[in-house]
């Protein structure tokens, strides 16, 4: 199979504007969507008039997505003038029935449907019918409500790609991998342009971050599961960090509605390994076929290693939260307040007991504060915090992360200790450390732990220790495009 192309969509208010969008697009792409139903005026042979590479054009009606808003005959008119004038690829949906249209060069007609909804129940009967219009590129985009919803893409992409071009596209945060690597799906392009509320990744991102002109069948896949993940600087530290060792692999946000809702989606498309985090670090523990014995102790993974076909469990989180420690100051013996009581607190707790501290778990719920406390030989402690009680604080919630960078878990006169670790890593400096700071307490943010337990899941991965600088540069960097107000939703 033919690798997959770039296809970057292009918008603009004018035919001129749309044009000069249109040149600066084939910088990147392959292939360049013209969405005429965006020009207030559409001139097609404008639209087409000296371009430098392949064109699908696209004038998309509003009951599809789209924001045409003159008839169907006008539509229907400015379409055939597109493949009249000679455009490679005219994109024509398939509930318009324009059968004409398509009988005229069925070579050159991209035919579409989309579910805004989610995955229909009769997606291979639709596809069937699509096929029988004689329209030899079909592209199918459905909208991914959990990940498990691109394995029937999967699946169709395995039975239906030799019978011609397909390009199948889940729409929405938990379609990126539909995106990214397209060719694991059967499709013949993909999609970027960076198009609000349908997942689209710039071509800036798919090129830079994601390395999409080195992939192939044979790259390994990996990320980061998560309940939320859009906000994860972990793409593009370990994509950074493949790139640096020269190892072919890419690493993609994989947001989960479930444990069960990832392991379905990483055995049907063949993942090669993961980063666990909130809510799954103890929810994947139990779907696992082994867990090593320090992630067994804490009763929490972070990271799975497929071998073999067998998926293998541990924790980086404690060694990751203990070195930038060790670096700074003395543990034995502190008075250490652990704030949460989930996959991280236990790993913390873990690791600050076998340093001789005097460790106290503190959780809104004091059932779980309990129960994190008898695995971890630790205390269960009050919530909120009680002032003197600590010396070092460590906040393992996600209270104060982007985008409640204004919330703090404890109040500013009540740090009263020499130590503060906030393991929230966005924004780089929360409000709990510049108030504790603010009252001269020694703090830590969580950028630290961040790339320390990465370095060690890349070392678990591939063998191969990935650089600290390499992975905290592009944390940062990925990090400040939320302080530019820049961020994408994925």
């Amino acid at each position: 199979m033919p690798k997959p192309l770039l296809c970057v969509t292009v918008l603009a208010d004018s035919t001129a504007d749309l044009r000069r969008k249109r040149d600066q697009a084939f910088a990147d792409a392959d292939l360049v969507e013209l969405r005429l139903d965006s020009v207030r005026a559409p001139d097609v042979a404008g639209a087409l008039a000296g371009r430098h590479g392949p064109v699908v054009v696209t004038c998309r009606a509003r009951w599809e997505g789209g924001s045409f808003e003159g008839s169907e005959d006008e539509r229907l008119r400015l379409l055939t003038q597109a493949l009249d004038l000679g455009a490679e690829y005219v994109d024509v949906e398939w509930r318009a029935r324009f059968d004409g249209l398509i009988a005229r060069d069925p070579a050159r007609i991209v035919l579409s449907m989309h579910d805004f909804d989610g995955l229909p129940a009769d997606l291979l009967a639709r596809h069937h019918a699509m096929r029988a219009t004689g329209a030899q590129t079909l592209k199918i985009a459905i909208k991914a409500n959990a990940l498990a919803d691109c394995v029937p893409l999967l699946d169709l992409g395995a039975q239906a790609g030799r019978d011609g071009r397909l390009v199948l596209v889940a729409l929405g945060e938990y379609g990126v991998a539909t995106r990214v690597a397209p060719g694991r799906f059967g499709s013949a392009w993909t999609y970027g342009g960076g198009l609000d509320g349908i997942g689209q990744l710039t071509a800036h991102e798919m090129i830079k971050e994601y390395r999409f002109r080195t992939l192939s069948d044979r790259t390994q896949l990996y990320g980061i599961v998560g309940g939320t993940v859009r906000h994860s600087a972990s793409p593009a530290m370990h994509n950074a960090a493949f790139r640096a060792a020269q190892i072919d692999a890419v690493y993609l946000p994989l947001p989960a509605t479930s444990a069960d809702d990832f392991v379905a989606f990483g055995k049907a498309i063949g993942i090669s390994g993961a980063s666990v985090t909130i809510p799954h670090k103890v929810s994947l523990f139990d779907r696992l076929d082994e867990v090593y014995a320090g992630a067994r102790r804490i009763g929490a993974i972070n990271t799975i290693r497929v071998e073999d076909g067998r998926w293998i469990g541990d924790n980086t989180d404690a060694g990751g939260f203990l070195e930038p420690l060790r670096a700074r100051l003395s543990l034995d013996g502190l008075r250490a307040a652990v704030l949460g009581a989930g996959g991280a607190a236990r790993a913390v707790a873990d690791a600050l007991a076998s340093c001789n501290c005097r460790v106290r778990i503190h959780a809104r719920r004091r059932s779980q504060a309990e129960e994190v406390a008898m695995q971890t030989r630790a205390e269960a402690g009050a919530w909120p915090v009680e002032p003197g009680s600590w010396d070092l604080l460590i906040n393992c919630t996600p209270i104060g992360q982007f985008p409640h960078e204004d919330e703090t878990p404890v109040p500013m006169e009540q740090l009263t200790g020499r130590y503060v670790y906030d393991l929230v890593y966005n924004p780089l400096a929360t409000r709990l450390q510049q108030e504790a700071a603010s009252v001269g307490c020694l703090t830590l943010g969580g950028l630290d732990m961040l790339v320390a337990q990465a370095q060690e899941q890349f070392r678990w991965w591939t063998g191969v220790r990935a650089p600290a600088e390499v992975m905290r540069t592009a944390a940062s960097a990925r990090l400040s495009r939320f302080e530019r107000n820049e961020d994408h939703v994925v």
